[in-house]
């Protein structure tokens, strides 16, 4: 029996992927509005349809997070994502100004390679299928090899709808044998027009580093700074909700509160209230050894999971109650785990003597990591939460809304989106919440509006350097042309000297 490498397969099936898409893309360009449209709400149908299934699925294969708040995930991710892009023109003739004389003309891509992470897998498939179509691409899926189940399913489910629908076959693929070889290679390839990076910061670097166009995102380390006019009680409620949303997968979910000395009382008394579990010293100690691995990154065994499985791990007990785990802290650094992103219901917390600390602390802690991604603040105070807008290094600044809820576009009227870009500031391509509008290259036909006559008449360019006043059209003379003809060779030889 002839032995096949595992690497050399899954290369060899990254390359038949691409070659699919490729052709089915070129089919998909020659499609209307109407039809990509027809296409990708069947598929948005079929993606709430199966999100109960899905979410269960995704749980179960990953250990990750609450199948409820998945299906929620799942719904949003498909229905959630059409309802806001349904009436974007991404194809063909996208604007027409009479005024400007401009055209702007819709062009897709070609074939996206969308990288899918283990902590929202079947929602970010269902969410990057469809912004990838809508826009009049073809998408290979490379899953994450500890979801790669949930993740073919997906796929298979929005394939499945969207060819019934009149989609190409093979504008939707998935690598079947996920190997580090077959994510290079879909990455590097010369038919990949974009990556649609989500993940951790190494799988984003090598988007990056691919030598093709990426839109990658940064890790989330978000603040949340309750500030003294807040509603504490309701604040400390959408922290709560948004930090055990699905285990706080979401990288736009809190990794800190920060508050000022004059309500710290108020605001601890609140969070135990409300079930939140303030760890002791000791105890601590104990779970800042389990948050990161010895390489300083975060610790997989965490991440999605309950605060009583945390604190097992850790080896202490907490009340079977808790909803999240609170370490108070005062430092920032590579060496302090609270002060880094944490992907489940731990949070540190932080007291300043006022707001203008509190805004130094915040702008420490994202600099350390989580530049450009996302902070929440939480105040009645629209001087204050302009001064955070005007400083803050984040793409997103949340007010007085959950960040997981907020940051996607939840509960806030942001484009709703799992791949939340960046900026320069976080090393990412885009600040945006990253939509089909991301995934389109824009023609622009320019028509004429003026005259290099006019220009100089305006100007007074030609008078002032001693050229001959110019003629009105038809008028000019051939010694005139001669002249001028001297003149601009004696210019550009001048300039080239």
């Amino acid at each position: 029996m002839e032995l096949v490498d595992r690497d050399l397969q899954s290369i060899q099936e990254v390359r038949n992927l691409i070659r699919a898409a490729k052709e089915a893309q070129a089919r998909l360009a020659t499609f209307t509005q109407d039809q990509v449209d027809a296409i990708c709400l069947a598929m948005a149908k079929a993606g709430s349809e199966h999100a109960a299934r899905l979410a269960k699925a995704a749980q179960e294969e990953t250990g990750f997070g609450r199948v409820d708040d998945k299906t929620i995930k799942n719904q949003f991710g498909s229905m959630g994502v059409w309802e806001a892009i349904k009436d974007l023109r991404t194809v063909g003739i996208i604007s027409d100004d009479s005024v400007t004389g401009i055209t702007e003309v819709g062009v897709p891509m070609g074939v996206i390679a969308g990288i899918i992470p283990s902590t929202n897998p079947t929602s970010t498939v269902f969410y990057k299928a469809i912004i990838a179509v809508k826009a009049g691409n073809a998408i290979v899926f490379s899953p994450h090899p500890s979801a790669r189940q949930c993740i073919l399913e997906a796929a298979r489910v929005v394939a499945e709808a969207g060819e019934a629908a009149g989609l190409p076959k093979g504008a939707i693929g998935c690598i079947t044998l996920p190997t580090l070889q077959a994510t290079q290679e879909l990455m590097a390839h010369k038919d990949t027009a974009l990556i649609l990076a989500t993940g951790g910061g190494a799988m984003v670097h090598a988007a990056y580093s691919s030598g093709n166009p990426a839109i990658g995102v940064g890790p989330g380390n978000g603040p949340a700074f309750i500030e003294r006019t807040a509603d504490i009680p309701l604040a400390v409620k959408r922290i709560l909700d948004s930090k055990t949303f699905d285990n706080g997968t979401i990288c736009a979910s809190e990794q800190s509160v920060v508050t000022e000395e004059v309500i710290r009382d108020q605001v601890i008394a609140e969070f135990k209230r409300q079930g939140a579990y303030f760890l002791s010293p000791a105890e601590k100690a104990k779970v800042e050894a389990i948050l990161m691995r010895s390489s300083g990154t975060m610790n997989p065994a965490i991440v999605g999971r309950t605060p009583q499985y945390v604190a097992k791990l850790a080896g202490i007990t907490v009340p079977d109650d808790a909803r999240v785990l609170i370490g108070f802290e005062t430092e920032v650094g590579p060496k302090v785990p609270f002060s880094k992103e944490k992907l489940c219901p731990v949070l540190a917390f932080y007291t300043e003597p006022d707001w203008e600390a509190a805004c130094e602390l915040s702008i420490k802690i994202l600099l350390h990591e989580g530049a450009g991604h996302t902070m929440m603040i939480h105040s009645r105070d629209e001087a204050v939460i302009r001064e955070f807008a005007l400083k803050k290094p984040v793409s997103r600044l949340l007010v007085n809304t959950p960040g997981a809820l907020g940051g996607v576009g939840a509960t806030t009227n942001l484009l709703p989106a799992f791949t939340l870009g960046c900026g320069a500031v976080g090393g990412s391509s885009s600040s945006d919440n990253i939509g089909p509008l991301n995934l389109i290259n824009i023609r622009r036909v320019a028509r004429g509006a003026r005259e290099l006559d006019e220009i100089r008449a305006a100007s007074g360019v030609g008078a002032a350097a001693g050229a001959p006043a110019a003629p009105a059209v038809g008028t000019i003379s051939g010694g005139e042309v001669d002249q001028l003809v001297s003149l601009v060779l004696q210019r550009l030889l001048g300039e080239a000297a």
